[in-house]
């Protein structure tokens, strides 16, 4: 696109939803290895999260951009050879390309004092017990931290997430990059083993760059991912450092790959990658995942959407407003709806416990189109029939419109 030295708030939305993906045609058929590169180049890295309601987190971006897909397609590329993403931290707990290994070692290098605390202090405190659990990896490995546990040392005391001592160590040597994941067991546990024994040779071979110079690449994934940002989001998406990511923006701005922009609305300056697309429209209904990289800055999302979205799993019950798990409806451009869901696997049945209509759209209209999606979600998680909504000030519309579909299918 021509170089704008403004955008209005829906052409900023266009191109955030052509950056991410949204704009891309749909696969004609199953999605093959190609989709699932196509949606990773959009996104960059994929997060993670352990709760299960409905589906893992890292599963629901490729949904959200793919449509029903097999999920093996995910799990061969992260844990079977030759791989071609790997777990680190990136944005949170993610599956990340194994090209950005050598981009992420300043953060493995910064273990010893960056890690979380109770990490970095059984790596203080007891070295030797990190080392002795380094060894066990060596000799045994893949292995998980309850099969280590059963020959560790006895524990000295716990702290931070009642993990033990064994898992803290793993979890230091995994943020320093000494152990890697090579796999997930059915209950979600990793499975640890030697990066040598994980990665691709030519990731683990890749030079190592300056900090400078991984911050500028990780930066200009970030800007590439986002189409048009401000700098602290820019700088979340892979939680770098203040000074390391305003060096990085100034220089890619001086290379001409960011350029400044101002969006309608936004009191922030902005940054324009000098590649990204602005499309006439955005069609498509999706649900979106509270862990989709499209809404990861909540004050991104405000200022983009107009739509003030929080996750409510730590709200105790009586105080969550919109429910337990809940993922925006994204209809088009805009989010219209937002809908609290959960898996009945038992029963077949996707749960609806809420869904609420955002202000300014068309309830009848949103609810036959979150419909066909919430039909669309439960077939590809295996489920037989969606149950109408328990709550919610888009319940009765909704309901009507789950019978329409039932009734058609």
């Amino acid at each position: 696109m021509t170089a704008p030295e403004s955008l209005s708030l829906a052409q900023a939305r266009r191109v955030a939803l052509a950056a991410q993906g949204f704009a891309d045609p749909a696969p004609g058929g199953v999605p093959t290895r190609r989709h699932l590169r196509r949606v990773l180049d959009r996104v960059g890295l994929i997060q993670m999260d352990s709760v299960n309601v409905l589906q893992r987190a890292h599963y629901l971006p490729l949904y959200s951009r793919l449509g029903p897909y097999p999920t093996a397609l995910l799990d061969t590329a992260a844990y079977r050879r030759p791989r071609e993403l790997f777990e680190y931290w990136g944005h949170e707990a993610s599956l990340v390309p194994v090209g950005l290994h050598a981009a992420l070692r300043w953060r493995m290098a910064r273990a010893h004092s960056e890690s979380w605390g109770g990490m970095r202090r059984i790596a203080q405190e007891q070295p030797e017990l990190v080392a002795w659990v380094r060894d066990e990896v060596a000799a045994r490995g893949p292995l998980t931290a309850a099969e280590i546990e059963h020959d560790a040392p006895r524990e000295t005391g716990n702290w931070g997430w009642n993990w033990s001592s064994v898992k803290r160590a793993l979890e230091y040597l995994f943020w320093a990059g000494e152990v890697s994941a090579a796999e997930r067991t059915t209950s979600f546990a990793r499975r640890y083993d030697l990066p040598e024994r994980v990665l691709p040779a030519a990731a683990l071979d890749a030079p190592t760059p300056t900090d400078a110079e991984a911050h500028r690449t990780l930066v200009a994934i970030a800007a590439r991912s986002l189409g048009v940002a401000a700098e602290p989001e820019l700088r979340d998406y892979f939680r770098l450092p203040v000074a390391g990511a305003r060096q990085a923006i100034a220089e890619l701005a001086e290379a001409g790959e960011l350029l400044p922009v101002t969006v309608a609305g936004w009191r922030q300056p902005a940054w324009l990658h000098a590649e990204a697309r602005l499309p006439r429209w955005v069609r498509g209904n999706t649900l979106v995942s509270p862990f989709d990289p499209l809404v990861w800055e909540r004050n991104r999302t405000e200022r983009l959407f107009d739509f003030t979205y929080r996750i409510e799993i730590y709200v105790p019950a009586p105080q969550r407003v919109h429910g337990y798990y809940v993922l925006p409806f994204l209809q088009g451009e805009r989010f219209t709806a937002r809908v609290d869901l959960k898996a009945d696997r038992k029963a077949g049945t996707l749960l609806v416990p809420a869904a609420w209509v955002e202000p300014g759209a068309e309830p009848g209209e949103t609810a036959i189109a979150l419909a066909a999606e919430l039909y669309r979600l439960a077939g590809w998680l295996g489920l037989d029939s969606v149950a109408p909504p328990a709550a919610g000030d888009l319940a009765g519309p909704l309901a009507a419109a789950l019978v329409g579909v039932a009734g058609v299918r």
